[in-house]
């Protein structure tokens, strides 16, 4: 039985499970459906969020769950929309190379100093934010008859600056923590 404070976990997944419809929504030229759930997994993150801080139901598995379902769902998306032309392939290759990076260190961290507990930082909230966005606004361009090149500009530039950003942060920070932590 679903317990309330499990309640945000639950969202995870289930965001993690909207991954796979939306890049099938996308590769078959249903740009409406993948629009929307896009809104529905960027409303979904925004929302266990609010509930784990809320009602103080955070837990080890939602810290590790939310970080997962937000890198599942957007490196699907820039690889997919890189894929289909919609975004240059060196800007999926950025987000993707942030988040390897990440992962890597904190696996390091975790062999060489001890068991990692996943902080966000405000500047990789604020990357994750510019992502969603600048993939709604990838997508709004496939629905409207205007185009969007500028907008889609400014929006990848903002993937790209809060994507070293929010990589140096947690590079900086994580080795500042091991090298405190093996003195």
């Amino acid at each position: 039985m679903l317990r309330a404070a499990d309640i945000p976990n639950a969202i995870c997944v289930l965001r993690i499970l909207l991954v796979a419809p939306t890049v099938l929504a996308l590769l078959g030229g249903r740009y409406p459906l993948a629009f929307v759930l896009v809104l529905v997994a960027g409303f979904s993150d925004a929302l266990d969020g609010f509930l784990a801080k809320r009602f103080d139901w955070r837990s080890r598995l939602g810290g590790l769950l939310d970080p997962l379902a937000d890198k599942l769902l957007l490196m699907s998306l820039f690889v997919t929309l890189a894929w289909l032309g919609h975004l240059p392939a060196w800007l999926a290759g950025v987000v993707i190379g942030r988040d390897l990076v990440i992962v890597a260190g904190g696996l390091a961290y975790h062999v060489l100093v001890g068991p990692v507990q996943p902080e966000p930082s405000r500047a990789s909230k604020l990357n994750t934010g510019a992502q969603l966005a600048c993939v709604a606004v990838v997508l709004a361009g496939q629905l409207s008859a205007t185009p969007l090149a500028m907008a889609v500009t400014a929006a990848g530039a903002a993937v790209l600056v809060t994507s070293v950003v929010s990589g140096l942060d947690y590079v900086i920070r994580w080795t500042g923590r091991a090298l405190a932590g093996r003195a």
